[in-house]
């Protein structure tokens, strides 16, 4: 994404465009991989927890990232498609790999439909697989 796409995003929707939010959308949508917070504050030393959390807080609640709940005890997050509502139809599939602690998102993978009892509604839905990735099943294959 150009520097444009990025302002254009946060316009469309209804953030103000600052210098930490554009930097903290460019450096998440070039991730391939669900990311913590810690692993932000990590790339980006100059800005602080708190304003980095405020971001992803906004962020969230202007449906430019989801969180994701891996199983690992932490909250991670995710750059959504410009399209996404965060529906329960926008939901997909998460993959947590067990050897490197690395989580996926498997956007072309739905979440299968599930008939729930009658009197319970859906509000989310969190579909984690756990296994190995093809990095590390890669890096075992070599070493055997």
């Amino acid at each position: 994404m150009e520097k444009n796409k990025y302002l254009n995003r946060l316009e469309k929707s209804g953030i103000k465009p600052t210098a930490i939010r554009l930097l903290v959308l460019d450096t998440i949508s070039n991730k391939t991989e669900i990311f913590s917070l810690l692993d932000l504050e990590a790339e980006l030393e100059t800005i602080n927890k708190s304003t980095l959390f405020r971001t992803l807080t906004l962020f969230l609640n202007h449906l430019i990232v989801h969180t994701v709940d891996d199983g690992s005890g932490s909250l991670k997050y995710s750059v959504c498609v410009e399209e996404c509502d965060c529906s329960t139809a926008w939901q997909h599939v998460h993959f947590y790999c067990s050897v490197c602690n690395r989580a996926y998102c498997l956007r072309d993978i739905s979440i299968p439909k599930v008939t729930l009892p009658v009197g319970f509604e859906t509000k989310t839905i969190n579909y984690v697989i756990k296994g190995v990735c093809n990095h590390c099943k890669k890096f075992a294959n070599k070493l055997h």
